[in-house]
């Protein structure tokens, strides 16, 4: 399967690094064409400064869009326009408005669409997925998530400071991943969406840090936080059902050594059955991500994370945006 990747920077990078045995670039874009030809070079690919030339790229069958937000979508577009599959990275777009876009012209040519929330690909993820499949844990009660980094020195000053490119702060960033494990682990949307946002330490007109409560049509709550003011880098999610809990700490990195501890209720109630799964070693999640998106293509199977489940995500978010009336916020709609 050939591939294209539009966005040359880290992300780019690190998905070119895992296409093989799957998969070949062919092509790099950048609108740094010198960062384009440093990342073709090194398998063989042509490199160009003009995202539409990779991304209808006869030979191409995949366009991986690694960009800046405010690129995202016309990238996106321009592939499944041309029949490519996408491979979008999160959070997908700045707002609903500009994913509908890419739904409409996916649904058109039939391009498959997979958003990069590489978290849901974690070992920890994948194992709470199938603990929670299994009816070990009951009823689905609530979920508690943190996730948070410092940032750098400089931080305020990058394009993820800059409103009118990022679409938003740290609630868009990181808060985008808890938003969407918490809906694939409840299974549903969120109906009822409160929260705060604050700017408490990086000087941008963005938050860096934001607090949700969030509900389902039957109840389910979501309680999480996200911060660019944790010290010490950290994850941290609870799934609560009526029988056992979840918890899920660590992402492997900084964010500390991978872990689910599976607690089961007795009975007699009390202490409970532990369990405890480790998983030290790098981060596979993106591998076994690009492996997945490969074989959904192949077998023509449903593509998840889809532009639905992402539509969701991004709802919640511009909901809270829209409270705390982001001056931002229109503008990136009407562009």
């Amino acid at each position: 399967m050939n591939f294209a990747i539009v966005g040359c920077g880290f992300i780019g990078e690190k998905r070119a690094s895992l296409l093989a045995p799957a998969g070949k670039l062919i092509i790099a874009a950048d609108v740094n064409v010198e960062r384009a030809r440093s990342l073709a070079a090194r398998y063989d690919a042509q490199a160009t400064e003009d995202y539409r030339t990779a991304a209808t790229h006869p030979a191409v069958d995949v366009v991986i869009v690694a960009t800046s937000h405010d690129q995202l979508i016309d990238v996106a577009v321009a592939a499944a326009q041309a029949n490519k599959h996408v491979l979008l990275e999160k959070p997908g777009a700045r707002t609903p408005g500009e994913l509908a876009r890419l739904q409409q012209a996916a649904t058109v040519s039939g391009a498959q669409v997979h958003v990069g929330f590489n978290h849901r690909f974690h070992p920890a993820m994948i194992k709470a997925r199938e603990i929670i499949d299994s009816g070990a844990l009951g009823p689905l009660y609530f979920i508690r998530g943190r996730y948070g980094h410092g940032g750098r020195p400089g931080y305020d000053k990058e394009w993820r400071a800059d409103p009118q490119i990022s679409g938003g702060g740290e609630l868009l960033d990181q808060g985008a991943h808890l938003i969407d494990l918490s809906q694939w682990f409840f299974g549903k949307p969120f109906t009822r969406i409160s929260g705060e946002l604050a700017t408490y330490f990086w000087d941008m007109p963005v938050e860096d840090n934001a607090f949700m409560t969030l509900a389902t049509d039957t109840n389910q709550i979501a309680h999480l936080h996200v911060s660019w003011t944790e010290w010490k880098n950290m994850f941290s999610l609870e799934i609560t059902g009526r029988d056992a809990k979840l918890h899920i700490d660590g992402l492997g990195g900084s964010y500390g050594t991978e872990r689910l501890a599976f607690y089961q209720m007795k009975p007699e109630m009390g202490p409970p059955d532990t369990t405890i799964y480790e998983y030290p070693g790098p981060d596979l999640s993106w591998q076994v991500e690009i492996l997945q998106f490969i074989h959904d293509i192949q077998l023509q199977r449903k593509v998840e994370p889809s532009l639905t489940s992402t539509g969701h995500v991004l709802s919640v978010v511009e909901k809270l945006y829209q409270a705390h009336h982001a001056p931002w916020l229109e503008a990136s709609r009407t562009q």
